[in-house]
């Protein structure tokens, strides 16, 4: 049933095709969801042209927001955006939303979220990590915000870096609701390792 509405936020910390490949997921999921906006940092857009070697952001057939635009929707909780993906999350920008200040649309739109008691997923990219990053993934997470760090698994036998990157991107789509064919422990293999045994 299309009655979704996601804000997908892209900043500039590496990890562009985290960001690449959440977008291609949600053109996929399409049937699920009534809009996807999406709001870039000119760092995230120098970010994804140096990794990826391309603009295809420009591709994309959703609405993009510039960062300063605070008469973009989702910048009000009466527009009913459900949800919002930071992808990939900075620690600057998650170091803002943890400290509540809302100096452009992507630091607003994560306020909003929060305060509105919506899911708000940040994809945090950095590593290692200080003691400030950490409490402040505590404070967004005892606000109700899930962190899931880009921290790709194994146990699926990925066979190239997008398939790698994509164990990440599904744990996102799952923690967003969304309904997607993706790899599942102890249903989709039958050749997992018995983790409890000795």
């Amino acid at each position: 049933m299309k009655d979704r509405k996601i804000v997908v936020a892209i900043t500039g910390a590496s990890g562009a095709i985290y960001a690449k490949l959440l977008l291609d997921k949600l053109i996929k999921l399409q049937n699920q969801i009534t809009n996807v906006a999406v709001v870039m940092s000119s760092n995230a857009k120098a970010v994804w042209k140096y990794e990826l070697q391309n603009e295809t952001y420009l591709d994309y057939p959703f609405q993009f927001f510039e960062k300063i635009d605070f008469n973009a929707p989702f910048a009000s909780g009466s527009a009913r955006y459900d949800t919002m993906i930071i992808c990939p999350c900075s620690m600057g920008t998650l170091g803002r939303i943890a400290s509540g200040i809302s100096n452009d649309l992507i630091t607003r739109a994560a306020d909003v979220i929060l305060k509105e008691r919506r899911k708000l997923i940040l994809v945090a990219r950095d590593t290692p990590l200080s003691l400030i990053h950490i409490n402040n993934m505590k404070t967004i997470t005892e606000a109700g915000g899930i962190i899931c760090p880009a921290i790709p698994s194994f146990y699926s036998l990925p066979q190239s870096i997008e398939e790698l990157i994509e164990t990440v991107i599904n744990r996102v789509i799952d923690l967003a609701s969304l309904h997607t064919n993706s790899y599942q422990w102890g249903e989709t293999h039958n050749n997992e390792p018995n983790l409890h045994s000795s």
